[in-house]
């Protein structure tokens, strides 16, 4: 079981990416901008890990405002 302030349900940022429909230089603005929480995989020091609940969430914000 995850420690309590790691999702549990983390997602590649390649996969929120795709969610998302941008470019890998627009989530890495989100990631560095603070607006996409990214945690490191431990499996892989290469991989960076996002919520899904979190990138869906995102989606849907901007299809409020859209």
């Amino acid at each position: 079981m995850p420690p309590m302030d790691i999702p549990d349900d983390l997602i590649p940022s390649t996969e929120a990416r795709k969610l998302l429909g941008i470019s890998p230089f627009k989530m890495s603005k989100l990631i560095k901008q603070g607006i996409v929480r990214t945690y490191q995989d431990p499996l892989d020091d290469r991989v960076k890990l996002v919520s899904k609940s979190a990138v869906l969430a995102l989606v849907q914000r901007r299809a409020e405002a859209a």
